[in-house]
């Protein structure tokens, strides 16, 4: 097994994986950088890539690894401090994240995506557009979320099947009710979508977020 290291941002480097091979990459990491990288990678039976950064470069890694069908790579996770994401995947973080990528065994883990074809590792925020609440219905599997205006539709991926739970937030407060389900979509007169801490610029009508068929490696 070769194992490589994608260090984003100049996240800090855990003593146990100092000596590995790394290649340095922005906060999200480009699929320009990927495509060199997973090449020599391949060479090997059984590649590991541990990523060492956020929410939104793990998702980046993914969404290229999907889009180039080499889900087949083993995946490390280390974020320097607890995210959505390590909180969902139960990761840990700094050195005994590190410990655990390098030294765990991989397990096939439902991989969330949205109908734009982009991994959700941590958190998915939805909004009215134009700082107005968020006004449709949304759809847990057949389980109505709701119908009419909330100030928001925060979805997360889980470890355990059916992959992914919603709920939605009202007023100030948020409610705990989440809801678990393999899909949830969003009708609505637009909506603003936040990705793992990164905002899109376009106003949607639609968006819809659910298990691939296909699993991702995780290293735990």
């Amino acid at each position: 097994m070769s194992t490589h290291v994608l260090r984003c941002d100049g996240a800090p480097v855990p003593i146990a994986l100092a000596s590995l091979p790394t290649t340095q990459t922005a906060a999200i990491p480009t699929g320009s950088q990927l495509d060199e990288l997973l090449p020599v990678m391949a060479a090997d039976s059984l590649p590991r890539l541990i990523v060492l950064g956020e929410d939104a470069g793990l998702a980046a890694v993914l969404t290229h690894l999907l889009g180039t069908e080499r889900l087949g790579v083993e995946i490390g996770f280390v974020p320097v401090d607890r995210t959505y994401g390590s909180r969902a995947y139960d990761t840990g973080t700094g050195s005994a994240a590190a410990k655990r990528a390098l030294e765990g065994k991989a397990r096939e883990t439902p991989l969330i995506r949205d109908d734009t074809g982009k991994v959700l590792i941590g958190r998915a925020t939805l909004v009215g557009a134009n700082s107005e609440k968020l006004e449709g219905e949304a759809y847990v599997d057949d389980v109505r979320l709701f119908t009419g205006k909330v100030n928001a539709l925060h979805i997360s991926p889980t470890l355990a099947m059916p992959g992914l739970q919603a709920h939605v937030q009202r007023g100030l407060l948020r409610g705990r009710r989440w809801v678990p389900g393999r899909a949830v979509q969003l009708g609505t007169r637009g909506a603003i979508v936040t990705r793992d801490g990164v905002t899109t610029d376009k106003i949607v009508p639609r968006s819809t977020f659910y298990r691939h068929h296909e699993p991702w490696l995780l290293v735990r």
